[in-house]
């Protein structure tokens, strides 16, 4: 049997979040983690759960644009539709080591999201 791609592992986990199924995603999530996001960096798995979870509360869809991989690293880019903000494309970069994600880089727009909080007021 062969094991899993970090590719294989970065899409297990891109479907299990956009599947609304968090408890699933994080099991592809180590417990040391570094997120790289706009915001500055989330270190462990509650913070990244505290970022993320959110987030994929939101979510009402996404389509995967692309997947790159390699044996360490992949590439995803998607646009996700929300309760908030219609289109919301991001990308990221997984880093993955013994099948669990070690460092996210998540590239967004923040703008849309902070105007439409301030719409909502």
């Amino acid at each position: 049997m062969t094991q899993p791609t970090a590719l294989d592992i970065a899409l297990a986990y891109h479907r299990a979040w956009t599947g609304h199924d968090f408890e699933a995603a994080m099991q592809y999530v180590a417990d040391g983690i570094v997120c790289l996001a706009p915001a500055g960096p989330i270190e462990g798995a509650e913070g990244f759960r505290a970022f993320m979870e959110p987030f994929s509360k939101l979510l009402l869809e996404s389509t995967l644009l692309s997947a790159y991989g390699d044996e360490s690293t992949a590439l995803l880019m998607y646009d996700t539709r929300t309760v908030p903000v219609p289109s919301a494309p991001a990308a990221e970069l997984l880093t993955i080591e013994s099948g669990r994600i070690t460092q996210l880089r998540i590239i967004f727009d923040r703008q849309p999201f902070t105007e439409a909080r301030a719409d909502a007021r």
